[in-house]
């Protein structure tokens, strides 16, 4: 996934290449240590051996990424850094407002704070994919299995609970009375559970494919240790699981709900139902700019690899990849803050805690609080 040190362009035989990988298709090619000792012996002493099926024979040309490489290497770290920042602050903060201000006997609560774990996991990933893009992988093989893991499961995880609390807002709005019933506990560990258990599932090949091995400028942590054609088959996979598990299909469930919710709030006197029109669509519009473009990128990778085109060196889809893959990253990381603050009951608990530091703001948080007076009709457990 992350290239950072890879080889640059050069024609070598299958000799002399030990573990290339190659950046179109992220794969490897095999090891002369995976060859039986007798071959060993043959090759180095000049014989003609019946050559395995596995081995390439003749050269094998690498695709001259260097401008790629120095451009990860150059801005990578520095998105990634600032990505981890804003993550740990703003979801931080979400929970020091959770536990302070509120309690896990809501649905709602109960899934964000899933939310913020989920967002923290993948956070705690970026400063270790920081430094490799800066150089090498030095943290081990322990770690390079964890680090994978952690962050496709906290990456997976999060557009999934974020389409389950749109799900939910849904429920409390559109079928207030009906739902509110099976809202319940059980109904939100239940849930949240099932969204863990697919994500640490859709994470497993990570688990299990992802080593460290030698390349030509150090150590990489990458899917390796099976022939190639296997590791571009689970590529695929991976491809289209993220595109139809992980947007396709949340991104239908969210605009379904969200038209059904402005079409509900609409037709009721909701005092503010302006505003919470104008925030469902700031929601929706920031998914679709943040999610969609790595998401084509990524349909576009695999329809190449599908293809058998693993040769062609061109450099759009690594730009294009790099550049809107942080996009996405940038929305997996501020989503709780996010979602919270659009709420004007997390705005108040904010408010509530700035004028403990700031003496000043208590005048604005009582004249934000909501009055009894110009409050209409809302629906349950909604922040609109």
């Amino acid at each position: 996934m992350f290239a950072s040190v890879l080889p640059q362009l050069q024609s070598v035989s299958h000799t002399s290449l030990p573990k290339a990988q190659n950046l179109t298709s992220g794969t490897t090619h095999p090891t002369m240590a995976e060859y039986p000792d007798d071959y060993l012996y043959n090759f180095f002493n000049d014989t003609s051996p019946i050559i395995p099926d596995s081995v390439v024979n003749g050269e094998v040309p690498l695709c001259n990424k260097g401008n790629v490489i120095q451009f990860g290497a150059a801005f990578l770290p520095a998105f990634y850094y600032t990505n981890f920042l804003l993550s740990l602050v703003g979801n931080g903060l979400v929970l020091y407002i959770i536990f302070k201000y509120e309690k896990l006997s809501t649905v709602t609560n109960i899934f964000l704070l899933n939310l913020v774990i989920s967002d923290l996991i993948f956070a705690s990933s970026l400063p270790f994919w920081a430094v490799y893009h800066k150089s090498e992988w030095i943290f081990g093989k322990g770690l390079c299995k964890l680090v994978g893991s952690c962050y496709t499961i906290g990456f997976n995880s999060s557009i999934l609970f974020l389409t389950l609390m749109t799900f939910d807002r849904y429920l409390a709005v559109v079928h207030a009375i009906s739902a509110a019933h099976r809202r319940r506990k059980t109904y939100a560990f239940a849930s949240a559970a099932t969204v863990w258990a697919l994500s640490v599932f859709a994470s497993i090949k990570d688990i299990v494919l992802y080593d460290v091995m030698a390349g030509s400028n150090g150590l990489l942590c990458e899917v390796t240790g099976y022939h190639q054609n296997i590791l571009t088959k689970w590529e695929l996979v991976g491809y289209y699981q993220q595109v139809l598990l992980f947007f396709l299909v949340p991104l239908v469930i969210i605009l379904y709900c969200y038209i059904r919710i402005t079409i509900r709030i609409m037709s009721t006197r909701i005092v503010e139902k302006f505003r919470a029109v104008k925030l469902i669509f700031v929601i929706v519009f920031t998914f679709f700019i943040c999610w969609t473009p790595y998401n084509v990128v990524i349909l576009l990778k695999a329809i190449k690899t599908s293809s058998g085109d693993l040769d062609n060196c061109s450099e759009a889809l690594d730009y294009a990849l790099y550049i809107t893959r942080n996009f996405a990253y940038l929305y997996c990381c501020i989503s709780p803050v996010f979602y919270t603050f659009l709420g004007k009951k997390f705005q108040s608990h904010f408010l509530k805690l700035l004028s403990k530091r700031i003496p000043c703001l208590k005048i604005d948080t009582l004249m934000s609080m909501p009055s009894s007076k110009t409050t209409s009709i809302r629906s349950p457990n909604t922040d609109y």
